[in-house]
């Protein structure tokens, strides 16, 4: 792993140093048609650094579109904390990220209407048209590694969002292991189809290649023509998560075209969720390609891949990244769980420089998510197998299932109930039961709703590929499984009728 780089974006520096080089010629962004070499990228977020460099905090209207990228890019030049906001949050949640983070401006593209939870800030546009634009200032990029970078909300599942703060430290180690882990470079081209204000989709997707000196393809909104188009004009990468591989595993029968883009991929990687092992074996099999997987959180970015020279194991998150320690710990969050058995379920704490400083304005809140010694308690459940990948099975407060003496992870079920032919989607939860302390509940989107699987043909199916104690003893038919934006399952929304 590299070491930290006093400029995040050293292509981006070096553009600036020398606008007249072939490193500011090299393309940067793409959205669309619409593209900024790195020397058009110097050259527009520069003027947008100096001019936001004393506003304390700024907003970010984070479409995903070009102008989302340059005004992250210019808060980072200026060493200005952003605050990316989804377009898609309602009123309440905006006003409370406002009133918690209390930008004194919001960026956004021109001509972009603003919810009246921004009517109070300050409104700066963002000029990405490369016809009129001058050289303009440079920014030196001096910001130090404990500057704040981003404040990222996070789901606020059990409270209002929380704003994660992360330091440049944080993302330069991450994106520097992952360049370790993937064999990133800047020959690479990556394209995505992710929203911009998560980690994921802003610093994996953004902020990741062009701190490589590579570059990125936007797909604006996730399509699998698009895909099909950039992979088989020289994109190396493709970012996504669960729905839009699954979206994939779907389109491939039917699109050799795709299937053919796939295969020509260095790398194709899953994050956000866990990808069902059915959807990678389909991919697979269609493609010759594996899909890896990566595991990390807003507040610890990171923390574990597939390496792009280990073996692609489908249904794994892979190895600790470079630089970040992983413990597995009993439920009293301190004893450590020694063994690598591949069964042992023990909740993931993770410590190293790829953590973030602090929850904005709540100190009790980050006093309690880490131990005495460091340790970041991430709330997800997980087993390692004797070589030490890591396979997640849950979340310790929807996942965890404690039955007839076992802890059993939610997840591992999840796929064996996908691997039926008659189930299309699976979530798995836990409900009282007064023999067993909880029963195994499953939530199934059948592949032929006129003719379901029945409750004792998935539990049969489900104790033959794992053990009798995880079989699900209470089956719900429905038509749909509520997700979020970026896929997840909202388990807390599954309700008995």
């Amino acid at each position: 792993m590299s070491p930290l780089s006093p400029a995040l974006f050293p292509a981006l520096a070096e553009a600036q140093a020398a606008p007249d080089g072939p490193g500011a010629h090299r393309p940067a962004l793409r959205f669309g048609d619409r593209s900024l070499t790195y020397g058009e990228l110097a050259a527009t977020a520069s003027p947008l650094a100096a001019r936001v460099a004393e506003a304390g905090r700024i907003a970010v209207w984070a479409t995903p579109t070009l102008e989302t990228a340059v005004a992250v890019v210019a808060a980072l030049l200026a060493g200005v904390p952003a605050v990316p906001l989804n377009p898609k949050s309602g009123e309440s949640e905006l006003g409370h990220i406002v009133s918690d983070s209390a930008p004194t401006l919001v960026l956004a593209a021109p001509g972009t209407q603003l919810p009246p939870a921004l009517a109070a800030l300050e409104r700066v546009d963002i000029d990405v048209d490369v016809n009129v634009r001058g050289r303009g200032t440079t920014s030196p990029d001096t910001g130090t590694p404990e500057t704040p970078a981003l404040i990222v909300y996070t789901s606020g599942t059990t409270g209002p969002p929380k704003g994660a703060v992360i330091p440049r430290r944080a993302i330069a180690t991450t994106l520097d292991a992952l360049a370790d882990a993937w064999q990133w470079t800047g020959d690479d081209v990556l394209v995505h189809g992710l929203p911009l204000f998560h980690v994921h989709g802003l610093i994996l997707g953004i902020l990741g290649p062009l701190r490589r000196g590579g570059s990125v393809r936007h797909l604006g909104r996730f399509e699998t023509a698009g895909v099909t188009r950039e992979l088989s004009e020289g994109a190396t990468m493709l970012f996504g998560v669960p729905t839009m591989y699954h979206r994939i595993a779907e389109t491939l029968p039917d699109d050799p075209a795709l299937a053919k883009a796939l295969a020509r991929a260095r790398l194709l990687v899953s994050g956000s969720a866990a990808l069902p092992v059915h959807d990678h074996e389909r991919i697979a099999e269609a493609t010759g390609r594996r899909v890896i997987e990566r595991y990390g959180m807003t507040e610890t970015l990171m923390n574990t891949s597939v390496r792009a020279d280990g073996e692609p194991r489908a249904g794994t998150v892979g190895v600790p990244l470079p630089g970040v320690e992983l413990r597995l710990t009993e439920e009293d969050g301190t004893t450590a769980v020694e063994a690598y058995d591949g069964e042992t379920v023990g909740e993931i704490q993770v410590r190293g420089p790829n953590l973030f400083t602090e929850y904005l304005n709540r100190p009790e809140a980050t006093a309690a998510a880490f131990t005495e010694d460091g340790w970041f308690r991430t709330g997800d459940m997980a087993v390692r197998d004797p070589d030490g990948y890591v396979r997640i099975v849950g979340r310790k407060a929807t996942d965890l299932i404690k039955s007839g003496g076992y802890k059993i992870g939610a997840g591992e079920i999840e796929n064996a109930l996908l691997e039926h032919p008659g189930v299309r989607e699976a979530a798995v939860t836990g409900e009282p039961d007064a023999d067993l302390g909880e029963r195994i509940v499953a939530w199934i989107v059948p592949a032929d709703p006129q003719s379901p699987p029945t409750v004792d043909e998935l539990a049969d199916h489900v104790a033959r590929r794992l053990a009798p104690h995880k079989r699900p003893r209470v089956v719900h038919h429905l038509d749909a499984l509520p997700r979020n934006d970026m896929g997840k399952i909202m388990k807390r929304a599954l309700t008995h009728d």
